[in-house]
């Protein structure tokens, strides 16, 4: 939000709100030739607030009409001018896309602000621009009635100020609610210091049920920043909770998809996150915005899904990145040394390569390529030094020879015994099972101590049998890639980096490899064995070059609640500066000793649910089940989240480790003490659990607080 936003606010006579719906659709007014981009200087304003607001209601109107006229044109399309069949499905599906992304939502605004000129603008400047999340044109004479706010023009929407107007004069929000335009307010950008926009306010404030909401009306510059910036740049982004982070990521993807939407529809967009309750969560954003066609995954959906756990030591030493060289070492170890020459028979004339020369074509490809190539190119290289010796005899063979000798039975036996063909789950399994093999492998690499928590203590029978962990997966990532190339996407969108190890990370980085990435988290909330200590080795292991920018001001959080949180940030990441909020929510925060836990938890939950807004009770995770029961034996309607369900109901139970970038009105936490004992980064566990509050934050506890949060006097 800005610092001093001048702002004069317009109502109806009913209490406005922001509630994102839009009235139902009318017949459009005659408009002025503008469709948000008008040419003929800015239009005199009615100084009745009623006939601004009926005005702006006309053009609202107008607007969807020309939407849906939009949309009707786009169903009316046929795909049967393509030439054939795979071409016909190609276009049909693209059309049905094109449908989707026109379709009107009725409780999202077609346009949330309007830009009005200077006298006197210069170059290709608009009059009047409206800015919404897609562009609305008049179908019969093509003028856009609702700029996207992705335009190039339409940045002046967030970023013009009274230091730089951008050659505007002025800016307006609009307020929504009940499925009409209740409201608006004008912010003069000539210098004037009217207090903060109060439409701008309640919209970051609004309480919400449900998956997470675009922000797209509320983008504050510095945000903005980051939205825009160019394909090519990989941004990381360290954001203290409630700074909007993970809203500007999912901004940034759908921004690059406008500005660079052929390019990245061959390449592709990837959103991966923590887990499938935060994927749930973000799933409406970029659909709200148009984007349909981003995937969206966890990092177990990209590496497979553990079948096994392991000790946390254990795990941080399988995700520390000097595994990637002794994979590396395991890997190439497959090559043997020949036991004998090459002899192939053509006809009735014999062609033989002395075991000498097979060892050196060998080790000239070792390492040289990935693995696969380098068996192939091996099979090349013996038939070429067969056909040297056949045009030695005199004979002429071409290439077609060449090939029919590499893939002859003599060498396909000799490939087998010196390059054999391997799999990643066969090289791992032959580390974690042959202390020869590891002890090869990590020299100098690891210590004996390292290898020897490596090795397993009972192997399996077989690759076939092994339950491979989730540390293993990465492992596996790698051992693919080291074997056969893995492909890039175009853009990957990173959430909660701050948790994933580096050997995810370089998988991660590969996905990326010829792209670029969006990489969002907090180092104060890393809860992993393995959770990075800075964005530079993040972004090391990514693979990418990128400029770290920091977000601390808060607009979701209220201050009283970031500030009891803050408390834990000396222990937990003590280089971090203390997150600051707009809000100062004097009233949000209560921490409250009982004496029968179970019956305050059910008596709070009742209380919150009296109040408007999502509630989370966010408990150890040892005690979701029985706070659900609880509350089922007393009668309060609630949802228990699991790691693959998402958050439809208003009142959820939440184990503490799902609560990662989910975020409610209300939050009950329960037993501060037990979550921080439950894991070795327990108190980053619960610096996470504390910052999910929007409204309030109320602290249920019956065994002392954690030391480092007593010194806060309870209430």
């Amino acid at each position: 939000m800005p610092a001093d936003p001048t702002a004069v606010a317009r109502e109806s006579p009913e209490e406005p709100d922001t509630g994102e719906t839009e009235p139902p659709p009318a017949e459009p007014p005659q408009a002025e030739p503008q469709d948000g981009l008008s040419q003929d200087g800015p239009q005199d304003e009615p100084a009745d607030s009623e006939a601004v607001l009926a005005a702006e209601r006309a053009h609202l109107a107008e607007s969807r009409a020309a939407l849906r006229r939009m949309r009707e044109t786009a169903r009316s399309l046929s795909a049967d001018v393509a030439a054939d069949w795979v071409s016909r499905q190609y276009l049909e599906s693209l059309l049905d896309q094109r449908v989707a992304a026109l379709a009107d939502q009725p409780d999202t605004p077609l346009f949330f602000g309007r830009m009005d000129a200077r006298d006197g603008r210069g170059g290709d400047l608009p009059a009047t621009m409206y800015v919404g999340r897609r562009h609305v044109h008049d179908g019969d004479e093509g003028r856009p009635l609702v700029l996207d706010w992705r335009a190039p023009v339409a940045r002046a929407f967030y970023r013009a100020g009274s230091a730089d107007p951008m050659g505007w004069r002025r800016r307006r929000r609009f307020g929504f609610q009940g499925g009409e335009l209740t409201a608006y307010e004008d912010e003069p950008l000539d210098g004037r210091s009217l207090g903060p926009s109060s439409i701008l306010t309640r919209e970051i404030e609004r309480p919400r049920t449900g998956p997470m909401r675009d922000i797209v009306a509320t983008i504050q510059p510095d945000q903005d920043e980051i939205v825009r910036a160019g394909l090519p740049d990989t941004v990381c982004v360290q954001g203290a909770p409630g700074t909007g982070k993970t809203a500007v990521g999912l901004h940034r993807a759908a921004y690059l998809l406008f500005a660079h939407r052929e390019r990245l529809a061959r390449s592709g967009v990837l959103i991966v996150g923590p887990n499938r309750a935060f994927l749930a969560y973000i799933s409406a954003v970029l659909p709200a915005l148009g984007e349909i066609r981003v995937d969206q995954a966890t990092v177990d959906d990209l590496l497979g899904a553990p079948a096994a756990g392991e000790p946390a030591d254990v795990a941080a030493l399988k995700g520390d990145a000097r595994m990637a060289e002794v994979l590396r070492r395991a890997l190439w170890r497959q090559i043997r040394k020949p036991e004998e020459g090459l002899l192939y028979t053509r006809g009735v004339s014999r062609f033989r390569l002395a075991d000498h020369e097979v060892r050196e074509i060998a080790a000239s490809l070792r390492g040289t390529m990935r693995y696969a190539n380098g068996r192939a190119a091996f099979a090349q290289r013996l038939a070429h030094q067969v056909l040297v010796l056949m045009e030695r005899r005199g004979e002429a063979p071409d290439d077609r020879v060449q090939d029919q000798v590499a893939r002859s039975r003599p060498v396909k036996q000799l490939v087998d015994q010196v390059w054999p063909k391997v799999t990643a789950e066969q090289v791992l399994y032959r580390l974690l099972s042959d202390a020869d093999l590891l002890r090869t492998a990590a020299k100098g690499v690891l210590g004996e101590d390292e290898q020897a928590a490596l090795l397993w203590r009972k192997p399996y029978r077989s690759h076939r049998s092994a339950k491979w962990t989730a540390a293993d997966r990465a492992l596996l990532d790698e051992l693919n890639d080291l074997i056969e190339r893995t492909p890039s996407l175009g853009h990957i969108v990173v959430d909660e980096a701050q948790d994933l190890s580096a050997m995810q990370l370089r998988a991660l980085g590969r996905r990326c490899a010829t792209g670029s990435a969006t990489v969002l988290g907090d180092l104060a909330q890393g809860t992993t064995a393995w959770s990075a200590r800075s964005w530079d080795e993040v972004l090391r292991h990514l693979g990418q070059d990128g400029q770290v920018t920091e977000l601390t001001l808060g607009f979701r959080v209220p201050g009283a609640v970031l500030d009891y949180a803050a408390r834990l940030l000396p222990h937990i990441a003590p280089g971090l500066a203390a997150p600051r909020s707009l809000r100062a929510g004097t009233d949000a925060l209560t921490v409250r000793q009982v004496p029968d836990l179970a019956e305050a938890v059910v008596a709070e939950a009742r209380r919150a649910l009296e109040r408007e807004g999502s509630v989370g009770l966010i408990v150890p995770d040892a005690m979701a089940a029985a706070h659900a029961e609880a509350l089922a034996g007393a009668g309060v309607p609630h949802g228990l989240l699991g790691p693959d369900t998402g958050d439809g109901d208003r009142l959820l139970v939440v184990p503490a480790t799902l609560a990662k970038g989910l975020e409610y009105d209300h939050v009950i936490v329960v037993e501060p003490a037990e979550i921080v004992a439950a894991e070795p980064r327990g108190l980053a566990r619960l610096y996470v659990v504390l910052t999910r509050a929007v409204t309030s934050l109320t602290v249920l506890h019956r065994d002392p607080l954690p030391g480092e949060l007593d010194a806060v006097p309870s209430r």
